[in-house]
């Protein structure tokens, strides 16, 4: 069967026609506009629809309509977009990078800590512990075990009372409001108001343990529950397209139209891992960490959790400020070409380094860092540099030390590493994936192809409830049998090099952080 997929992003909308095969039958994409105003971020939901309907025509140039018989999507998550009973946009989508609900978050924290302390003896005249700052800190404890997550002005919860007292008007003509982009396009193909559980994991108000709204959240922001959506698991159906869809966008009525995932959980499950002990790195500017578990970690200290595409499972992330940039940095202090970076230069100098870098360490902490430690003033530091350092030693311990850094992120994430992959730009420095190899003790497993994976992860979706494959695990072995990933074996020995080493990278931030003014 053929199943059109599609990614309702931040900056286009992306579409790839999945053959239950695994091969590709078409791809496009239309760029998306975002609306700017000093710390708002908006975009108008029917540019996506419009992008949607754009892209399907150019699917009917190529394919029949008939022959798509299941649509699926993934899209931007922690949005706020309001709409009315007939599904259309009350207003522009509130994004996720906008910043206006501050104010409206502190609020909230403070009444959920005000309910939570009435009784305990510590309600009534002003005193430390019912201070306005006390309150807001049992507010954010109680909103984390509930989400297992952080809170703050960036969560749709805040943002949905933002809207109620500053547009009142428009929220008295809301229905609904929906936390994910491709959640609009969805309202609009079946006329049925849904949310999947990764995406809905990140609106600030979603019980993570019984994927249901909170109705304790939703009561301290006096907000109406009625206006939540439901909520769904990527697999299940949503609806077929409806008449009026169909008129609007060429599909046909038997067309399938399932629930999807927000983008987090389309990019976890491409990543190839799906339980317990294993990890991907993703090697972007900055980094993270993702693991699939059956709880949830600790979310101090910048980590998240959210609820995975498969029922029982959760996705664990830790974000950390340094990884691709480090890599940069050395390509462009390194490089002959005036600070210009140059990538295949570095590539050839770590040719014939060692593991260990000839007793040169390197603190990659360039812009501060919020995992494995939580410190804005910290910077990078070259530890052990003498006359006979080469440049290679100078590349190979600035890779080495974001290794360690990942290694030390890993291990507060909690179980024993048994699968590690990669993802990202970082990932096509061969030598870096040996790195990771050798201080991780794994065999690294390189994902390839990253703007098609999502979607065929989507996809999956789709054949399971179908029943065309089993379950995730099977999509997971098609990935490695399509050829959609490369194993990087550790060098020989480079693990007990790394494992003495790395006792060592752990006591240089406790020693020179009080260089940088931390404490």
């Amino acid at each position: 069967m053929l199943t059109a997929t599609f990614d309702i992003g931040t900056t286009a909308v992306k579409a790839v026609v999945v053959c239950d095969d695994g091969t590709v039958r078409f791809s496009a994409s239309e760029g998306i506009a975002t609306l700017t105003d000093g710390e708002f971020r908006e975009q108008a939901p029917d540019d996506w629809y419009r992008a949607f309907i754009a892209i399907s025509e150019k699917i009917f140039e190529r394919i029949p309509a008939e022959e798509i018989e299941a649509v699926v999507f993934s899209g931007q998550m922690q949005d706020m977009i309001p709409v009315d009973a007939d599904g259309n946009a009350v207003r522009n989508a509130i994004l996720y990078s906008d910043g206006r609900a501050g104010e409206e978050a502190e609020r909230i924290m403070r009444t959920v800590g005000e309910r939570k302390t009435a009784g305990t003896g510590t309600a009534g005249g002003r005193t430390p512990e019912n201070s306005p700052e006390a309150l807001a800190a049992a507010g954010e404890a109680e909103i984390a075990r509930i989400t297992g997550n952080h809170f703050d002005g960036s969560m749709p919860l805040p943002k949905i009372l933002w809207y109620k007292e500053h547009e009142p008007e428009n929220y008295a003509k809301t229905a609904k409001i929906l936390i994910s982009s491709k959640d609009y396009i969805l309202g609009k193909l079946t006329g049925r108001f849904v949310g999947d559980v990764t995406a809905c994991s990140t609106a600030g108000a979603m019980e993570l343990a019984t994927k249901r709204w909170s109705p304790e959240l939703i009561a301290a922001a006096g907000l109406d529950a009625d206006k939540f959506s439901e909520i769904l698991y990527a697999h299940e159906l949503v609806g077929t397209v409806s008449e009026k869809a169909s008129e609007q966008t060429g599909y046909t009525t038997a067309t399938r139209v399932y629930a999807g995932t927000g983008d987090a959980g389309a990019t976890t499950l491409a990543s190839g891992i799906l339980s317990e002990g294993e990890y991907n790195i993703n090697l972007g500017t900055s980094g993270w960490v993702a693991a699939v578990s059956e709880g949830c970690m600790e979310s101090a200290g910048g980590g998240f959790n959210l609820a995975a595409m498969q029922p029982g499972k959760y996705i664990n992330v830790v974000p950390f400020f340094n990884g691709g940039n480090v890599h940069k940095f050395v390509a462009g202090a390194l490089s002959a070409k005036g600070g210009e970076a140059d990538y295949s230069y570095i590539s050839e100098i770590l040719k014939g380094t060692e593991p260990g870098s000839g007793g040169v360490f390197f603190l990659p902490y360039l812009v501060g860092e919020r995992f494995p430690i939580v410190d804005a003033k910290v910077r990078g530091t070259y530890f052990g540099i003498g006359q006979e350092t080469t440049a290679g030693e100078l590349a190979r311990s600035a890779l080495e030390g974001v290794a360690y850094s990942i290694r030390q992120g890993m291990e507060l994430m909690g179980a024993p590493a048994k699968k590690v992959t990669v993802i990202g730009g970082g990932a096509r420095e061969e030598a870096w994936c040996r790195i990771l190899g050798g201080v991780m003790g794994q065999d690294i497993i390189v994902y390839k192809d990253p703007d098609l994976l999502p979607a065929l992860a989507i996809a999956a979706a789709v054949f399971m409830a179908e029943g065309l494959i089993k379950d995730y695990g099977e999509f997971i072995d098609g990935l490695t049998a399509q050829g959609h990933c490369t194993v990087c074996p550790q060098e020989p020995g480079a693990k007990a090099v790394y494992d003495g080493l790395y006792e060592k990278y752990k006591t240089i931030y406790p020693t020179v952080k009080g260089f940088y003014g931390s404490r």
